[in-house]
């Protein structure tokens, strides 16, 4: 770096596949500013979500801890006061953190006044970040910049993505530098020039491409719908969910077009494609900005997701479950210091990395201590060439389904809401779903690389699930909380066994 400054710039997009990206070899999808990005970078391929939904996969990615540590399961669960988070120790290292965007964290209701207006929404903002742009689903902020623009708005914003005929893949009305992507990156470097010379460490959170499953042109058009391949699944619904009996209640939800209607799975996965180019479109007008005002070789940049979309995989679309399609998610990461010279254009392929390595990772750049809470490591070493051991060999991941209001689950599996719970452990071989009160999955990855057949009842597989199932044991037992784990009371004081100790000591 230039010595200048050192800036952070953590984007997330949102609902993004791991596999939909063009250094990813995607077939389809075009993504030229995050090819560049990942040219400069490392790209890391096997990359996971701990959590879905939205808001338990940010809880991970802000506190760097595993679903079953912070217990934000749902989009509303409160987020604990007691743990810190990647804003407020960056705030504590010297950064003014500031937000574009939206965390969708639920505020510890314990410590608020139960009149707070923070109470009345899911989609608070993560404590330690000043919001500079809130921009949560209602998305006004937009909808004032587009009025000043001259737009008709409705009074409910959202109604901007109604498409403008009822034509498969109609766009919508607003041109394409007016989307609300491109309302963020101007704000975002309006906030980098008032900023100058100074430090800055911004939070960039795209809404894109979550559904709604519209876009303006060209990109409503970008894909044809002929040239986009079929989902990967069973011959029907039911089919599909026979293997088990939570995915057969998930399969039988609305919203996934029929066995007949392939017309309209084509154009859906069309639009997704569309709205993702629409999204780099705008990635790399923000990294040129950034160029053209000389911080982009003083600003670590990261960008990630917070889940993937089923895309009709398994007669599924949103976020769910244990599938690949809901998890894997893409992570670039470019270091501008010298000492990332040797990792520049790598593709991490053969090592799994989580959300949870996101925080440690910044805060190991910036200088500040990782607190003992987080569950990932520094994936700094892989920025520098570096191949760390020893490291994970499977990615771990969360779903809590439960229903605390509706009790929809609850009632249709017959089970507790402490039951609606599932933990995977995923490696290059296997994939173990274990289920607090259902039968539990095994997939045969080699075998079965789309996870079309369970094998966990297959008496040839009995030693290998048991393996399985007893390496997710340690795993859960080796992230259990710490918070004083490494503390010890002694008659020379209070010591913390993560120092070195005394006699160590020179």
């Amino acid at each position: 770096m230039s010595g200048r400054h050192a800036n952070v710039c953590f984007i997330t997009v949102d609902q993004w596949r791991g596999d939909c990206l063009g250094v990813a070899g995607h077939p389809v999808v075009r993504t030229p500013a995050l090819d560049r990005l990942a040219a400069e970078g490392v790209c890391f391929r096997r990359h996971y979500a701990q959590a879905t939904p939205c808001g338990p996969s940010r809880a991970s990615l802000l506190t760097g801890q595993y679903l079953h540590k912070h217990r934000s399961g749902l989009n509303g669960t409160p987020l604990d006061s007691r743990f810190t988070n990647l804003a407020l120790v960056a705030r504590a290292a010297g950064y003014d953190p500031v937000l574009f965007g939206y965390t969708d964290q639920s505020p510890d209701p314990r410590v608020l006044d139960v009149d707070d207006p923070r109470l009345r929404t899911y989609e608070g903002v993560l404590p330690g970040f000043r919001a500079v742009v809130d921009l949560p689903e209602h998305l006004e902020p937009w909808g004032a910049w587009l009025r000043e623009l001259g737009y008709e708005v409705p009074d409910d914003v959202r109604r901007m993505y109604d498409p403008m005929t009822d034509a498969p893949g109609a766009p919508v009305r607003y041109a394409p530098e007016h989307s609300e992507a491109a309302y963020l990156v101007g704000e975002v470097l309006a906030h980098v020039d008032r900023c100058g010379d100074e430090p800055w460490f911004a939070h960039v959170a795209f809404i894109r491409p979550h559904p709604p499953f519209v876009a303006p042109e060209p990109y409503a058009s970008m894909f044809d719908p002929a040239d986009v391949g079929l989902p990967i699944r069973h011959p029907s619904p039911e089919v599909e969910g026979a293997a088990h009996p939570l995915l057969a209640a998930a399969v039988s939800v609305p919203g996934v077009p029929g066995p007949h209607d392939e017309e309209g799975i084509r154009q859906l996965r069309a639009t997704y494609y569309g709205m993702m180019a629409e999204v780099d479109a705008q990635l790399g007008r923000l990294f040129d900005g950034l160029r053209e005002r000389r911080q982009w070789d003083d600003t670590l940049v990261v960008v990630t997701s917070d889940h993937g979309e089923q895309l009709g995989d398994h007669w599924l679309t949103d976020k769910l479950g244990w599938f690949d399609e809901s998890y894997h998610i893409p992570l670039i990461v470019r270091d501008p210091s010298p000492e990332a010279d040797a990792g520049r254009g790598s593709l991490v392929e053969h090592r799994f990395t989580e959300n949870v390595d996101v925080m440690p990772t910044i805060l190991e750049w910036i200088g500040a201590a990782v607190p003992v809470q987080c569950d990932g490591r520094s994936l700094l070493p892989f920025l520098r060439g570096e191949d760390p051991f020893p490291w994970r060999s499977a990615a771990y991941w969360e779903w809590d389904f439960r229903d605390p209001i509706g009790q929809w689950a609850e009632r249709t599996l017959g089970i507790t809401s402490d039951q609606c719970a599932i933990s995977v452990l995923r490696d290059e071989r296997g994939k173990y779903v274990h289920f607090a009160a259902l039968p539990p999955l095994f997939y045969d990855l080699e075998l079965d690389p789309n996870e079309m057949v369970d094998r966990a009842t297959d008496p040839a597989y009995a030693v290998t699930v048991l393996g399985y199932a007893q390496r997710l044991l340690s795993l859960r037992m080796e992230h259990v909380d710490q918070t004083l784990t490494w503390t010890v009371v002694t008659p020379e004081g209070v010591l913390d066994g993560r120092d070195p100790p005394p006699f160590a000591r020179r």
